[in-house]
């Protein structure tokens, strides 16, 4: 599944990296990460690195090739469409839903965020409901409004 894989020790926890044919392909949260030894990649330590300044609040962006092999269409649309959210700000899921061209389909953008394999870097944190707050993450609401409250300070 993987070519390399590397662990982050981020001020929330440890988050694991996942390489696969020189683009990041999987993100574990810290509630999440995968009992693998590490074989890390020089691609893989430009990925910490990044990350490494992302928690230090020295990046806004990643500039990482991301693999979504063997996610759909819609998934992949939503992706991308959360790739589009500013450092700091917030989209709701209608949003989101509208962006990626199903305006009712709000329900599956929550599905696509829960099943998101590039957390932080596809900034599903960023997808609040509609009332404005924060609500579900895959890696849990208490990680979810760290890196709210990361990116606003």
């Amino acid at each position: 599944m993987f070519n390399a894989l590397i662990k982050y020790n981020s001020p929330f926890g440890v988050i694991t990296l996942g390489e696969k044919d020189g683009a990041l392909s999987r993100v574990f949260l810290p509630n999440a990460e995968p009992d693998i030894a590490e074989n890390p990649s020089e691609f893989l330590k430009q990925a910490r690195a990044q990350f490494a300044e992302y928690f230090e609040r020295g990046r806004k962006t990643f500039d990482l090739p991301l693999d979504f092999g063997g996610c759909g269409e819609f998934a992949v649309r939503v992706y991308n469409e959360l790739l589009k959210i500013p450092y700091g700000e917030t989209a709701s899921y209608k949003d989101i839903a509208e962006r990626a061209g199903s305006p009712k389909g709000y329900r599956a953008v929550g599905s696509a965020n829960n099943k998101n394999p590039l957390p932080i870097v596809v900034p599903c944190h960023r997808v609040i409901g509609s009332g404005g707050k924060p609500v579900g993450y895959g890696g849990g609401i208490e990680l979810k409004i760290k890196l709210l409250d990361l990116e606003k300070k």
